[in-house]
């Protein structure tokens, strides 16, 4: 069998291996086994499960419960909610870990199942390692517990409350939504009930998409992959702003009042400036991933700020931001990471931090972007069937370094999806011509290799 970890935790097509009850009722075993000897006792450890608004939740949910309490450990249910608040409930119920129960962005029929600390944070890799020998091997199959030493499965009805507060608790006190026109698209997920709840307590006029989650409907045609649906819906309700979620909340898409998608890399600089003139962007660095623009190093540049970058994954850039002492870092795709507030990319929290520099600045959203200066860049996924590494195929090596010697000013990276069975081929460059050409050729050499779909 193959690995079950990947970039993002366990993730496959839902009642298909590894996304089965069975190995999601020996995670449950898994995790509750090291809790309790990471605590030096027998049981009593305490985990969190959360879910985002897919079918098969309910399946898995109950996997781990089980599996949870048969070790004699206690498990905290907290239904629908956003991966980011795991990480803020992990820390403020002073659990021992935390489970969600979510695809992110993948759609309905897919599932997956990622782990916080006691801290807020993703577990280390080798933790995970720990887990999967535990779960795949026999090592604990005889560890249970009987009798009163069973474990106890709550249900904790005021868990969203929580996180609203915590939540809002982020926007400056003196500052209010009140005048603000805001459009959001939940996706079908696990923000629909939370994130127009956080915007209109805090004064926003709210015009709310995608809050009819029936379980088969998250992702569909809706959120944060097609940030065109929340322009539109920006500019037909004349709001402010638009605000596109994917399906776990952990990260977002924004349009401006004019319609323009404004991702990741245009957010990161904004916040950037903000902070700076704030006094709180420690080491005056931001951390970005490989995919993001070029115009991103650039304005950052410009303003004497330095740009680290890492692998593609909201987890490699809270490593780096620790590595570094950076306050703020994340992706293109959304995932924004502001680490003095939690230290993990969320949603519903970037949101706030943008709202409050168009209040602090006066400006609308598509003035703060003007002075973006985007490079033309192309993201193309391919379906593979599999992930050869890029040194055991030659031709698509050679076309690779073809392209660069043409491409001079600009950026070619290859890399295959962690989560998805999927290669993906950016390409970055002075002209958009020149970039489509390239793509074309590259696409090409990659189907010669055999491994494509």
């Amino acid at each position: 069998m193959k690995g079950l970890f990947g970039t993002d935790g366990i993730r496959g097509k839902a009642n298909s291996y590894p996304m089965t009850p069975e190995i999601a009722f020996r995670l449950g075993r898994a995790l509750a086994y090291y809790c309790n000897r990471k605590k030096g006792v027998t049981g009593g450890c305490r985990i969190i499960i959360g879910k985002d608004t897919r079918l098969s939740g309910y399946m898995l949910e109950h996997s781990l419960v089980g599996g949870i309490t048969s070790i004699g450990a206690k498990a905290l249910l907290v239904g629908p909610m956003p991966t980011p608040a795991m990480a803020f409930l992990v820390q403020s119920m002073r659990a021992d870990a935390a489970i969600v129960i979510s695809a992110s962005h993948n759609p309905y029929e897919d599932n997956g199942l990622k782990l916080f600390s006691s801290h807020g944070t993703k577990f280390p890799y080798e933790v995970e390692e720990k887990l999967e020998e535990l779960i795949l091997q026999e090592k604990i199959d005889n560890i249970r517990a009987y009798g009163a030493n069973i474990g106890k499965a709550y249900r904790i009805k005021d868990a969203n409350g929580r996180y609203i507060v915590f939540a809002k608790s982020t926007f400056p006190q003196a500052l209010s939504l009140s005048g603000l026109k805001i459009a959001i698209d939940c996706a079908n997920g696990a923000s629909y009930q939370i994130a127009p709840t956080i915007f209109g307590e805090l004064g926003a006029e709210v015009s709310a998409y995608g809050i009819s989650p029936d379980g088969t409907n998250i992702n569909k045609d809706c959120g944060a992959l097609y940030p065109e649906n929340i322009a539109g819906k920006t500019i037909e309700k004349n709001a402010d702003i638009g605000i596109a979620f994917d399906g776990d909340g952990d990260r977002a898409i924004f349009s401006d009042e004019e319609g323009n998608i404004v991702d990741g890399d245009m957010v990161m600089l904004i916040l950037a400036k903000q902070m700076q003139k704030d006094g709180a962007l420690k080491n005056n660095t931001v951390v970005a991933t490989i995919m993001s623009n070029l115009g991103l190093e650039a304005g950052l540049r410009e303003i004497g700020i330095e740009l680290i970058r890492t692998d593609v994954g909201d987890r490699n850039v809270a490593i780096k931001m620790c590595q570094v002492g950076s306050y703020l870092g994340g992706e293109q795709s959304g995932h924004i990471i502001l680490s003095e507030l939690l230290p993990t990319g969320d949603g519903i929290i970037t949101a706030l931090a943008l709202f409050s520099t168009m209040l602090k600045t006066g400006k609308k959203l598509s003035e703060l972007t003007s002075n973006f200066h985007k490079f033309p860049q192309k993201i193309v996924s391919i379906d593979v069937k599999e992930k050869k590494p890029i040194k055991e195929m030659k031709q698509f090596g050679t076309a690779i370094a073809d392209a660069r010697r043409i491409l001079k000013t600009g950026r070619i990276v290859f890399r295959y999806s962690g989560t998805e069975n999927k290669a993906r081929i950016m390409i970055e460059g002075d002209s958009r011509q020149l970039i489509d050409e390239i793509c074309k050729n590259l696409i090409s050499a990659i189907k010669r290799e055999e491994i494509c779909v």
